[in-house]
């Protein structure tokens, strides 16, 4: 990590290398001089922990002084040239080369240096994620005290030791078909150690379709019984460490004497027992993966890509020795698996791997140390990026464009010849996640991850380096600043005190993240009550007149309205958010910040754009709601290389400028419009077709207008595709883009049958066709239609009346959403030849619908074979599939 802050320190340098030191003689060479020392210093640190560890508590305690000096004048160079570079934008540029020089040259240690480089190791394999062997016997276990258990309410506990794989089997016997046909509603609420007994229930009545604002706790453990008490429920409370945590929620999870469950996975064996004293109890105490389970959970990991799956014949001794060091527990093994996935299949080197984790485990750690050392094994560039996870809160969904906007803006992503610096930041966070270090939560269209988190024990490790490498500091309570000294890079703020800044605001900070709270931005009570709201209000404006250095400024759900005229002068600003928060305008200074790559007013108040940021160049993401463009219509071709525009307001009068400056953003891939008027159909198709990068394009027609475009097929990478307003007829062009993934009509007002062309989308994989979409009587999917079909939702066409599937057509198709169809009397015919399919939903159907299904011959195989049904008609009756 200090080798990453000396390498900010020389690219830094580089700029002013090439373009000011230059101006007075000899200066440039001692520019020269010095990044080179740096460049030396550098190579050295990349292998400097390494060496440390190697040689004894001692000498590691030395070397990671002497590393935490060289990381803290690294940092303070950084400061100096960057705080330069804000005086060169406001003096002549030769008046200050040589008191730069002068700066820097204090801040470093000429001279002395005794190095030598270690090259990194090659990158690691890309692999899928391992399955978790093993735990068939307590799978069923469990299923069978969630389903078959007694009447009366009955909590189930896991307990084991962190790592051993509470989540994972709590998470498979979730979604087994056996629970998910046997609960009305199924919730999964995570705990962790921070949680508040408000929270809790908030997130318990957000997950049963209840609005949990304005609401004390009595009146939220009201709401939840209600919501409850009709209801055969599982609650899922993942990670709870207090043996309180019973009491502040056993009165808000009814016994309402049908089977109900709460499922709990906890560490400590008393949490489980203090249920005892108000309700049944089953307690499963994990125990480790027998030696057969362990190999061939580690065997996936390992070599999953090659050697066909298995074990070269050479590696089986010491791979046999490795996983009887992990002791059974499966993040151990998927860990070290992950990161021997990496290394050349060397017997040396492995034993030598085996030998130095025999070491680590001596201390007594366990799992920290081992993934400590897949920390340690990681590239250096992707140390910064595991470590950013930290920054949020315990148990927090990251999402992954959020994070890997924030790793650009950092400058922990470097460039690579053909790629984007998005793509190359992807390529990161997808080998993090190959290596078991960080966990996908969500999937979006393309296969990629959505969201992500990491484990709480590699949160626990990361915490622990944050204090060593001056990363960043957590002000969760006002006590949490009070020992706030020294260099702090980064602060993740969850509460506000007055005097914070002024214990931190000589700390060097880079980056600032704050974290508010969504339930109480809704009612004006952010951080507690209107006192607070305006605590957090000054504290915001200290910010903007203290730390002129920032990168990274996050205020997503931050109770800020307006922004100062300071904004301008954080001149280095790369990543600037409001997002869900309250702010009103942008001010104008916000044309000033000339490195800004990231801006995101996505739902806040702000809707008109100010012109002054079409001036922002080097601007890559612009994203809000409705936003007016018409003050940029002079400028917003210059932003050229823009590659997210979202959510742009194209209904008001003098937009045709706005529209022909979009067919400048060549680098456009992520594009929004709406309300866009029928008679500019043309001139923004001739935008769009310029754009030979889009990947996902969404139009939203003016109410009443035709959505009439005419796009050139000759963009290979639009993979999502949203029209939003009546088309006079489907559009030719659509089938002929056959890389779409994703396809999305509402309220065409189609009278011919969409699916006879849109079947030859060969590669489709989700289809909406929604509101009025079309006015046909019958949907008919012929054999060998759409045979790439995940998802089909169909919602809200009146007219239909029947959907015919042949047999050989939607072969994976897997959910089948249909929704407010008022004029079907059946289930669609031959639905039983959907074998893939896992997930049934007929909502909002015409009244007698759901009797009729129940009579339907098919009924029967489809209850028996779909894991998840769902059906509902207009008079209140409802069936799910149960096999109780």
């Amino acid at each position: 990590m200090a080798e990453m802050a000396v390498s900010f320190a020389i690219d830094q340098l580089l700029p002013l290398l090439r373009e000011e030191a230059k101006l007075i003689k000899g200066v440039h060479k001692e520019f020269s001089d010095i990044k080179d020392e740096l460049e030396i210093i550098q190579a050295f640190l990349k292998d400097a922990d390494k060496r440390a560890a190697a040689n004894g508590d001692n000498n590691r305690e030395e070397i990671k002084t002497w590393v935490k000096q060289v990381r803290e004048a690294a940092f303070r160079i950084e400061d100096i040239v960057d705080e330069y570079m804000i005086y060169l934008a406001q003096k002549p540029r030769h008046l200050g080369c040589a008191a730069l020089h002068h700066k820097i040259g204090s801040n470093s240690s000429r001279g002395s240096w005794n190095a030598k480089c270690h090259p990194l190791r090659e990158a690691a394999l890309y692999i899928e994620e391992a399955e978790v062997v093993g735990f068939e016997k307590e799978t069923q276990k469990l299923i069978d005290w969630l389903v078959k258990g007694r009447e009366e309410r009955t909590v189930v506990s896991v307990v084991g030791m962190g790592g051993q794989g509470k989540t994972t089997l709590a998470k498979k016997v979730y979604n087994s078909k056996d629970v998910i046909g046997h609960f009305d509603c199924r919730l999964w609420i995570i705990v962790s150690q921070s949680y508040t007994p408000e929270g809790l229930l908030r997130d318990i009545l957000k997950q049963t379709g209840g609005d949990p604002s304005k609401m004390d706790q009595r009146s939220l453990t009201t709401e939840v019984r209600n919501n409850l008490k009709k209801k055969r429920y599982v609650v899922v409370f993942d990670d709870v460490w207090s043996e309180d945590f019973w009491d502040h929620i056993q009165y808000a999870v009814i016994d309402n004497k049908n089977g109900s469950k709460i499922f709990i996975t906890t560490r400590n064996l008393e949490v489980a027992e203090s249920c005892k004293k108000s309700s049944f109890i089953e307690v499963l105490e994990l125990q480790p993966l027998t030696d057969k389970e362990a190999l061939e959970l580690f065997y996936k990991k390992a070599f999953s890509f090659d050697d066909d799956g298995c074990c070269p014949k050479e590696l089986i001794d010491v791979a046999n020795e490795i996983v009887k060091k992990c002791k059974g527990l499966p993040l151990a093994i998927v860990t070290i698996g992950g990161l021997l996935s990496t290394k050349k299949r060397n017997v040396f080197e492995w034993n030598k791997f085996s030998e130095n984790l025999s070491l680590e485990l001596n201390k007594d750690k366990g799992i920290k140390e081992i993934l400590g050392l897949s920390y340690d094994d990681l590239p250096y560039h992707l140390k910064s990026c595991l470590l950013y996870f930290g920054i949020y809160p315990e148990d927090y969904e990251v999402k992954s464009m959020r994070m890997i906007r924030q790793w650009i803006a950092e400058g922990f992503v470097k460039q690579e010849r053909g790629k984007s610096l998005e793509e190359v930041a992807e390529g990161y966070l997808t080998e993090l996640i190959h290596r078991s270090l960080v966990q996908v939560s969500l999937i979006k269209f393309d296969g990629k991850a959505k969201s992500c988190r990491v484990h709480d024990l590699t949160r626990e490790m990361i915490i622990e380096k944050f204090e060593d490498l001056n990363f960043c500091k957590h002000i969760i309570s006002e006590d949490d600043h009070s020992s706030s000294s020294g260099i702090i890079r980064r602060l993740s703020i969850r509460t506000i005190s007055d005097d914070l800044v002024v214990h931190i605001e000589n700390s060097h900070v880079r980056s600032v993240l704050v974290f508010g709270d969504y339930e109480n931005i809704r009612s004006q009570h952010v951080f507690g009550d209107n006192k607070n709201i305006q605590l957090a209000i000054g504290f915001t404006r200290r910010i903007l007149m203290k730390y002129r250095l920032l990168k990274v400024l996050d205020f997503e759900f931050a109770p800020l309205f307006n922004v100062s005229k300071m904004l301008g002068s954080f001149v280095h600003l790369k990543y600037l958010s409001f997002k869900n928060g309250s702010l009103n305008e942008l001010p104008k200074s916000i044309g000033m910040l000339q490195n800004l790559e990231t801006l995101n007013v996505r739902h806040t108040n702000v809707y008109e754009l100010p012109k002054e940021i079409s001036k922002l160049r080097k601007l890559r993401h612009l994203i809000g709601s409705e936003l007016s463009l018409i003050q940029l219509k002079d400028g917003i071709g210059e932003m050229e290389l823009l590659q997210t525009l979202r959510d742009v307001d194209l209904g008001m009068d003098g937009v045709v400028e706005v529209i022909i400056g979009l067919r400048k953003l060549k680098h456009i891939r992520d594009l929004e419009l709406q309300n866009v008027q029928g008679e500019h159909g043309s001139i923004l198709s001739s935008s769009i077709n310029e754009m030979k990068h889009l990947k996902k394009l969404s139009v939203e027609a003016k109410t009443s207008h035709v959505l009439d475009l005419h796009l050139i097929p000759t963009r290979p990478m639009l993979q999502k595709l949203t029209l939003f307003g009546k088309l006079q007829k489907l559009p030719e062009w659509i089938p002929e883009f056959q890389n779409l993934l994703v396809l999305s009509l509402y309220y065409s007002n189609l009278t011919n049958d969409p699916m006879q062309s849109l079947k030859k989308l060969q590669h489709l994989s989700i289809l909406y066709i929604c509101g009025i979409a079309y006015k046909g009587l019958s949907f008919h999917f012929q054999d060998g239609w759409f045979q790439k079909l995940k998802e089909l939702h169909i919602v809200g066409i009146d007219e239909l009346r029947y959907i015919i599937i042949d047999k050989g057509a939607l072969p994976f198709l897997k959910k089948l959403n249909l929704m407010w169809l008022c004029g079907m009397e059946r289930m669609p015919t031959g639905i039983q030849y959907l074998e893939k399919l896992e997930v049934l939903y007929m909502n909002c159907m015409r009244v007698g619908f759901v009797k009729q299904v129940s009579l339907e011959e098919c009924w029967y195989q489809i209850r028996e074979n779909v894991s998840c049904i769902e059906i509902s008609s207009n008079d209140g009756d409802v069936i799910r599939n149960s096999r109780t």
